[in-house]
């Protein structure tokens, strides 16, 4: 099959809009994307639209404000992984030949929902029960944290440097560092979570311009090639399931590295899915960036700060940058780009060749996640 390539990258700030529509966050970001690659409406063949509660045909009513209509658009609904779900999507029909450019959204306005937990489907017996997603992650840290004996501040440690990494993205919600005792000081959420290791809820939008290879050049000189591009749902597991591990994400991992011919030793910069602070400790882990119950003193050491090892969440993650569902997966694919290309300034990863980016979702009874994609990016 054809390679596919990134030639334009675009988003807004993520925060809180409640007088915009969803047309109103999506059509700025398709605007700067296609400046960025420098390609004219009229040359995005179709396009791929990510939302988790957007709605119907948000791809349309993005599209239609700035009049690219006409062309095939898919709307794709994933939960947190609906357009990274997206851009698998896209680059699967550019690889295969189909379409030589296409254009991929994510949107979300959660503002809608006036605060609080996302909704969760009723018929799922656990939402019945009560679970929410701030009571499942805490769940999986109180776990972790019996099995390897973290601790309350192992935990606080992920905000801290990922709000120090927010300071420096203008994209971010949220740009104010935050010291560990501010951490473990704001109000308790679901035990061990303070609020400040629960990423903001709001609204956003990204956009990405994907086309083959052999088309890049025309573009830019600098295009990031797209080495993996994987999606696998979850495992039914109706009775007990090991917390400590997110065995979606273990395999989505695998499949990644083989598909790419890349190892974890050779990331530069990966945007992971850090919903809570235990998240960040366990992708560690589920990508091989250490052993089980070593994710700890892998961040300690400074190893996944900007300037160590592989730089986790620049961006801020979603801790800093915020969590508007569906744009969350571009939003990171954004980031990633830019860190390849060297234009993130003060958060730049010194060197960036190979980037890599996750996002999983979806809370439902016998699943770790219902889905996880994962793309691998190289200059």
């Amino acid at each position: 099959m054809r390679g596919a390539s990134v030639i334009g990258v675009g988003m807004i700030p993520f925060g809180k809009y409640p007088d915009r529509t969803l047309a109103d966050l999506g059509w700025p970001a398709v605007v700067a994307a296609l400046k960025d690659a420098g390609v004219a409406p009229g040359q995005i063949e179709a396009a791929y639209c990510g939302t988790a509660l957007g709605g119907m045909m948000a791809g349309q009513r993005v599209l239609g404000r700035i009049g690219l209509t006409g062309i095939p658009v898919t709307n794709i609904e994933n939960a947190c992984s609906s357009s990274s779900t997206a851009l698998r999507q896209a680059v699967m029909a550019v690889r295969a030949g189909v379409h030589d450019m296409v254009l991929v959204i994510g949107v979300e306005k959660l503002t809608k929902f006036g605060g609080g937990t996302l909704p969760l489907e009723e018929e799922d017996w656990e939402v019945r029960h009560g679970l929410s997603m701030p009571a499942l992650y805490a769940m999986r840290a109180q776990r972790y944290m019996h099995e390897f004996g973290a601790t309350a501040a192992d935990l606080a440690a992920v905000s801290v440097k990922n709000r120090a990494n927010g300071v420096h993205n203008p994209d971010a919600q949220m740009r104010s560092a935050v010291s560990l005792e501010e951490v473990l000081a704001s109000r308790m959420i679901a035990e061990p979570f303070t609020l400040l290791q629960c990423c903001p809820t709001g609204d956003g939008a990204a956009a990405i311009v994907v086309c083959a290879d052999a088309v890049a050049a025309r573009f830019r000189s600098d295009p990031v090639r797209v080495i993996a591009s994987d999606l696998t749902s979850g495992r039914f597991m109706p009775g007990f399931r090991d917390m400590t591990t997110p065995e979606i994400t273990v395999r989505g991992a695998a499949e990644a590295y083989e598909e790419a011919g890349v190892g974890p030793g050779d990331i530069d910069v990966a945007e992971i899915h850090d919903a809570f602070s235990i998240a960040e400790l366990l992708y560690y882990e589920a990508f091989g960036m250490c052993g089980r119950g070593e994710a700890a003193a892998l961040l300690a050491s400074g190893a996944t700060a900007i300037g160590g090892r592989v730089a986790f969440n620049p961006s801020g993650g979603l801790l800093a940058k915020g969590h508007p569902v569906g744009a969350t997966g571009a939003a990171q694919v954004v980031e990633v780009v830019r860190q390849l290309r060297g234009q993130c300034g003060a958060r730049q990863q010194p060197d960036a060749k190979v980037g890599l980016t996750h996002a999983t979702g979806g809370g439902i009874s016998g699943f770790d996640h219902g889905a996880c994609s994962i793309h691998i990016f190289a200059r």
